[in-house]
């Protein structure tokens, strides 16, 4: 396991080359866990020229993402949220599902780090999000609603209008509406459904697993494949890199071997 130390140097290197396509190389006088914090965040900020998605989940010890009665609140430890918004920071977009926008009311910035919003993008084939949820208030940050129904949205709220299969929105054409509107990197911050739908689809290139030390018992499972394998053979199994940030263990995985 690799200890982190995300210093203010580094993370400022990181931001710098962001978006770049730049190869990352550790700089003199950093020490061993400056580099690791290089290994970690480098292949999300540099993006090796070319689109980049990846998906984030924080979960406790036994895989669970909310409680039995829901309470999503501080699954994660203090580090391991502040590796989301580091991995907010690095990206263009960040989308969510509306069902986690609507249970979870999240504002989707950057607040635990230094770095600039991503445009916040949900996924509301329905139209159930209500104009007035905080994810879609104005703080000159990209807004944009991915739909499947005609429905006016706020004044600068971006809507993007996809045909919906089954009632599901599909994660390939999702990407590509995003590519188009000049949207090259994307965190796939939740909920679990949404993201295992887009790993399923082959379309992460990293998931991040960030484990906090904690014990539910019960509650919702964290990733869930529709399409699940019946034979461990068959089972995922990516180039996996572990992280020991403070209070959470994070589990980078390389999906795609050009990653």
């Amino acid at each position: 396991m690799h200890s982190v130390d995300v210093s203010d140097p580094v993370w400022n290197h990181l931001l710098d080359v962001r978006g770049a396509g730049t190869s990352i190389a550790a700089t003199d006088g950093w020490s061993e866990d400056e580099y690791q914090a290089v290994e970690l965040y480098g292949p999300v900020a540099s993006r090796s020229g070319k689109p980049m998605v990846i998906g984030q989940i924080g979960q406790s010890l036994d895989g669970r993402i909310a409680t039995v009665s829901g309470d999503t609140r501080d699954i994660s430890g203090p580090d391991g949220l502040a590796h989301l918004h580091r991995l907010r920071a690095l990206v263009d977009g960040v989308v969510i599902g509306v069902k986690t926008a609507l249970h979870d009311a999240p504002r989707l910035t950057v607040r635990l780090c230094d770095g600039p919003n991503p445009a916040r993008i949900i996924i509301d084939p329905r139209g159930r999000l209500p104009d007035d949820a905080a994810v879609l208030r104005d703080d000159g940050s990209r807004r944009i609603v991915i739909q499947a129904v005609d429905q006016d949205r706020p004044e600068g709220v971006e809507v993007v209008r996809l045909a919906a299969r089954d009632g599901l929105l599909h994660p390939e054409e999702i990407i590509q509406a995003l590519t188009e509107r000049g949207i090259h990197s994307l965190l796939i911050e939740g909920g679990g459904f949404t993201i295992s739908r887009f790993m399923e689809a082959g379309l992460l290139d990293r998931l991040h697993v960030a484990i906090s030390p904690v014990l539910l018992g019960g509650g919702s499972s964290g990733l869930t494949l529709p399409s699940p394998p019946e034979r461990l053979t068959d089972a995922i199994q990516p180039e996996t890199a572990v992280f020991q940030l403070g209070s959470d263990v994070v589990f980078d995985c390389a999906l795609r071997a050009d990653s």
